[in-house]
């Protein structure tokens, strides 16, 4: 279990950080017109854009870590305050001062995440059916049905759906993560490789993966980061946790659950409250359509 939460707090600093970089190079670069793949090809361009993904890279390999040992509401509870990362570093980088309200919601996320950390247990397995595999792959591609028409909404009610759908594909990659063979490990995924083809959560990891990061992406072009990060951070906690409590077996230890229920939901509240620290200067927030090759 100790490793799990390692593995968790990792990721949330890894996820921080990269918030940052993508935000300043979606804002740099010429913006999509609806949900365009060629976006990514753009962002891609950006050294920023490359270094925020290789972080986000290496930071869901540590939640795949965690998710393997404990239960789905801690890891994501914990992966969620990402955000007081990106409070820290918008001040010391970008020069964003924490106000009072800052400063408040930072102790909200410090206390819920301890509420949920003495309220953890390790995961206990249980058995996921065929039919469950298949949905969390046929709910990843229905939301990348739904993200179309909301990329063509312009302004915040864009960054918000977009931003919403991107954290329910990313809460999906973590329920996928749950449901892969146990018999699958990451010190010996080579020999897994043939019984990965044949697992439909293995298709939802990276459906829901490539579908997120899109529509995150679009959704930083649309609005600010506060109204992108916010729905992303509750769609990505929230639901996960409900699936992991409601089918895969999550439980808290016996006593705490009030605790897990008390500190999901003040970890959850204070990092929607320290979304704003992810938007970036006025400067940054230009859209120069020549620098996409050059950010």
């Amino acid at each position: 279990m100790i490793w799990g939460l390692l593995g968790a707090f990792g990721a949330s600093a890894c996820y921080g950080v990269a918030s940052v970089l993508q935000a300043l190079a979606a804002r740099r670069t010429e913006a999509a017109a609806g949900l365009d793949p060629r976006l990514l090809l753009r962002l891609a361009r950006s050294w920023r854009y490359l270094l925020g993904v290789g972080l986000d890279g290496l930071g869901w390999l540590l939640s795949l870590v965690a998710v393997l040992s404990l239960p789905l509401f801690v890891v994501q509870s914990i992966v969620a305050s990402f955000l007081a990362v990106t409070a820290v570093l918008g001040a010391i980088v970008l020069h964003m001062p924490l106000n009072r309200t800052d400063k408040v919601a930072l102790v909200v996320v410090l206390g819920g995440l301890v509420l949920v950390g003495l309220s953890a247990t390790e995961d206990r397995s249980v058995d996921v059916s065929d039919v469950e595999r298949w949905g969390v792959l046929v709910a990843a591609v229905a939301l990348g049905v739904v993200a179309v028409p909301l990329a063509r909404l312009a302004g915040p009610a864009g960054a918000v759906g977009l931003g919403a759908v991107a954290g329910l594909e990313y809460g999906a990659t973590s329920v996928a993560a749950r449901m892969l063979p146990e018999t699958v490990t990451l010190e010996d995924l080579p020999g897994d490789l043939r019984l990965l083809l044949l697992e439909p959560a293995a298709y939802a990891l990276v459906v829901a993966g490539a579908i997120a990061m899109l529509t995150y992406s679009t959704a930083l072009q649309r609005g600010t980061v506060t109204q992108a990060t916010g729905p992303l951070v509750v769609g990505e906690t929230v639901a996960p946790a409900v699936v992991g409590v409601v089918l895969l077996g999550d439980q808290t230890r016996p006593g705490w659950e009030w605790a897990a229920v008390v500190g999901f939901t003040l970890a959850v509240a204070g990092a929607v409250g320290l979304a704003r620290h992810g938007d970036v200067s006025a400067d940054d927030r230009d859209v120069h359509p020549k620098e996409g090759a050059s950010a």
